[in-house]
């Protein structure tokens, strides 16, 4: 038996993945950015088996662009793991998606993800650390050496954030948030309903000093944001498998 079998068989996951992959349109054609194809797979497939690989047996797919496509193409039921849709008919941001479907969430914390980008992140780790600090909110972290393109997080000795650093202000190495979130129903009931809200921008820096933490890991980082990663990721996916 796969040892991290039952480490999210309890847990609720949702995958953000209503991108419009603007940056991507001349290299992903019609179809929303999830289903971008890395080595003839969609992109979506792989956060999906590593979901399935520490247990996750219950995924809310939070859709909007063409979200039809992504129904279509993996249906109800991904190697056993339930998938359950939640689409949106206009653009909401990541926590307009996130707070949209609150209603469908069963366990008391939810791991989210982001549907464009991949962290080959110890998930067991970062569920028992998030546990530990009884925290409101945890952010998995990374380090990278290019804070400009995606913005700083910092974090002080126990782990508490204390500032996010807009990309415009960045630059150098530091810790990135990764798109990988371990959030409490009371959190994301927080998150203001029936309109477009950014949990980047407005959500996380307004919970700094009420239970906002960040997990520090080592895992390998990818995402598919711009021509030059999605192109990564194919060696990235190529070297890990």
């Amino acid at each position: 038996m796969n040892k991290n079998e039952k480490v999210f068989s309890d847990i609720d996951v949702a995958i953000l993945a209503g991108g419009f992959g603007k940056r991507l349109r001349p290299l992903i054609e019609d179809r929303p950015k999830v289903m971008a194809e890395i080595n003839d797979r969609p992109f979506l497939e792989y956060i999906l088996d590593q979901i399935k690989f520490w247990g996750g047996r219950r995924v809310i797919l939070c859709t909007g662009y063409l979200g039809d496509q992504v129904l279509s193409k993996l249906g109800n039921i991904y190697h056993g793991v339930q998938l359950i849709y939640s689409q949106e008919n206009s653009p909401m941001g990541t926590g307009g998606a996130l707070r949209m479907a609150f209603h469908l969430f069963h366990s008391e914390s939810i791991l989210l993800i982001n549907g464009d980008s991949y962290c080959r992140a110890n998930l067991r780790s970062f569920l028992e650390w998030h546990l530990m600090k009884d925290a409101m909110a945890t952010l998995l972290l990374v380090e990278s050496n290019d804070t400009k393109r995606y913005g700083k997080v910092e974090v002080n000795g126990n782990g508490i954030v204390r500032k996010f650093e807009e990309k415009s202000e960045s630059e150098g190495s530091g810790w990135i948030n990764a798109g990988i979130y371990l959030l409490r129903q009371r959190f994301i009931k927080s998150i203001p309903s029936e309109r477009t809200v950014s949990l980047e921008r407005e959500i996380f820096p307004s919970w700094i000093g009420q239970g906002l933490y960040g997990y520090q890991s080592d895992g390998q980082f990818i995402d598919i944001g711009t021509p030059e990663s999605y192109q990564a990721a194919k060696e990235f996916f190529s070297e890990n498998i």
